[in-house]
């Protein structure tokens, strides 16, 4: 029997339907019901990420299927005249979970930190998603716990937005 081909690459704007779904599947993953629609998905994609150019998307396709995904951004400045390649999310859909694909994205993202001479590939995890922090400590991955994850949102974001 044959092995599936998994191809991974940075998504362009040809992969906007399989990312559309990408996103909503990751949606529906973490908000449930109050997911919005594959159709508003589908906009905010053609819009806000794909049209503003706001992150790139590394998408990883199982013989030619979009399976996964992670998005992130090259972040400067980094120590010397280095990058940071920073990770927002890793997802894959549940049906091909367990099969590497979040091992390969991973490594994907390894090695194109590289090839744009970043010193470092960051990202947060969740406390509360032990899969997840059990997935990073199995790749080898140093926690960085002389750093803390600050935010601003809802009525906070908007009190700092109106100082200005």
């Amino acid at each position: 029997m044959r092995e599936p081909e998994l191809r991974i690459g940075v998504a362009e704007a040809s992969d906007e339907t399989a990312l559309a779904a990408l996103f909503h599947a990751v949606d529906l993953h973490y908000w449930g019901a109050a997911a919005p629609s594959r159709e508003a998905m589908a906009e905010h994609v053609r819009r806000n990420i794909l049209g503003a150019r706001s992150c790139e998307i590394a998408i990883a396709a199982l013989d030619g299927k979009p399976v996964g995904l992670a998005t992130f951004a090259v972040l400067y400045p980094a120590p010397g005249l280095a990058g940071q390649l920073f990770m927002k999310d890793l997802f894959t859909l549940a049906e091909a979970r367990g099969r590497g694909i979040g091992r390969a994205l991973m490594a994907f993202l390894a090695k194109l930190a590289i090839a744009r001479g970043c010193s470092h590939f960051d990202w947060t995890a969740e406390t509360d998603n032990p899969d997840a922090l059990d997935f990073y400590d199995r790749l080898g991955a140093r926690r960085m716990e002389d750093k803390i994850y600050y935010r601003f949102d809802g009525e906070a974001l908007t009190a700092l937005a109106r100082r200005g």
